[in-house]
C-alpha cells in the first residue's frame, strides 16, 4: 500500500543565536537565512525558507539533498526532515503510526517526546500517549516496544498552533555564529592544519579569505562563496582585503614560528591547545558533517 505521507519539510535548529538580545538576533537570523539559501542554490536546490519563532522552516521536493547542504552551514545546530501535516489527533495517531513501519525494525524500541505551542483539546502527555499507542499497535506483529529510557528509535511530534511536525532524526550541524557575522580574517592555509585553524575562525562567524594553496578546498563545501586571495604574502593579502587578523594552524610545538610572526594584526591560532590526535579527528570532521565537530 502506497504511504499517504510523505517527508516534505526540514526543521532547522541554530545554535548561540538564540542567546542573543531580540534585535542582534534578528540580525544574525538574517545573516543566517542568506547563508543557508546560498548553500542551497549551490547545490541548485531550489527551496521556500522562512523563520518563526526561533524555528527555521525550510520546504523543498530534495529534502534529502537540502539537509546535506544544511548541516554544513555555520550557526546551524540540527535539521530534522519531518511530515508536516495538522493538528488533529487522529491525524497525528495516523501518520506517526505509517512512518514508524518504515522505520522501527524488528523487535525494535521505542519512545515519543511531545512539546506543543497554542491552545488544544489535550496536553503533550495525551499527544505522547496517544501517539506512542498508535505506533505500538502499528508494529504489534512485529514484537515492537515501548522504552522510555534507551530506545532504539525516538520520535518526535511538535505541535504548533494548527500544524504538526513528525519526525525521528535529528541531523547535527556545526553550531557557532552565521558566518560573516564578525569580522573578515585572512587565513594562510597550506595544510590540513591549517584548513582546520581557518575552519573553526569560520565557525565563530569570521568571513574567512584565504592566502594558500590547494588545501583549501577542504574548506570550499563549508563556504559557498569562499575567496583566495592572490598576493605574494601573506602581509600583502592582509593589507589588501583590510582583514582584522590573521590564522594560523600552528600548535604548541610550533612555538618558534608564532614567535616569528610579525603581521601588525591580531594572530589567532585555535589549534594550539590541542592533540595530534584532536587534530586528526577534527579534520576528519570537516570531511563528514556529523562526525566530530
Amino acid at each position: 500500500m502506497p504511504h499517504r505521507w510523505h517527508v516534505n519539510i526540514l526543521l532547522v535548529r541554530y545554535a548561540e543565536v538564540g542567546l542573543k538580545s531580540p534585535s542582534v538576533r534578528r540580525y544574525f537570523e538574517s545573516v543566517l537565512l542568506d547563508n543557508m539559501l546560498a548553500a542551497l542554490s549551490r547545490d541548485g536546490i531550489e527551496a521556500l525558507v522562512d523563520s518563526e519563532q526561533g524555528r527555521i522552516y525550510v520546504r523543498t521536493d530534495r529534502v534529502d539533498e537540502a539537509a546535506a547542504a544544511l548541516v554544513r552551514v555555520f550557526g546551524v545546530a540540527s535539521v530534522s526532515p519531518a511530515i508536516e501535516g495538522g493538528s488533529d489527533m487522529e491525524e497525528m495517531q495516523r501518520t506517526a503510526a505509517e512512518l514508524s513501519r518504515s522505520v522501527l525494525p524488528e523487535g525494535a524500541s521505542f519512545a515519543v517526546k511531545a512539546r506543543r505551542e497554542g491552545n488544544h483539546p489535550y496536553t503533550s502527555m495525551d499527544v505522547g500517549r496517544e501517539v506512542g499507542s498508535a505506533i505500538f499497535l502499528a508494529n504489534r506483529d512485529r514484537g515492537a516496544r515501548v522504552d522510555l529510557t534507551r530506545p532504539d528509535v525516538t520520535f518526535y511530534v511538535e505541535v504548533r498552533g494548527k500544524r504538526s511536525f513528525i519526525f525521528h532524526r535529528y541531523l547535527p550541524g556545526p553550531g557557532g555564529l552565521p558566518l560573516g557575522s564578525q569580522g573578515k580574517v585572512v587565513a594562510s592555509v597550506h595544510s590540513d592544519r591549517d584548513a582546520l585553524a581557518a575552519w573553526m575562525l569560520m565557525k565563530r562567524g569570521c568571513r574567512v579569505l584565504i592566502w594558500g594553496d590547494e588545501h583549501a578546498e577542504l574548506l570550499r563545501p563549508w563556504d559557498p562563496r569562499l575567496k583566495l586571495v592572490d598576493r605574494p604574502t601573506l602581509a600583502e593579502a592582509i593589507e589588501e582585503t583590510k582583514a582584522l587578523g590573521a590564522v594560523f594552524g600552528y600548535r604548541l610545538e610550533d612555538i618558534d614560528r608564532i614567535r616569528e610572526v610579525r603581521l601588525g594584526v591580531p594572530a589567532f591560532y585555535p589549534l594550539v591547545g590541542m592533540t595530534e590526535q584532536e587534530v586528526a579527528d577534527r579534520i576528519e570532521g570537516i570531511k563528514e558533517p556529523g562526525t566530530i565537530l
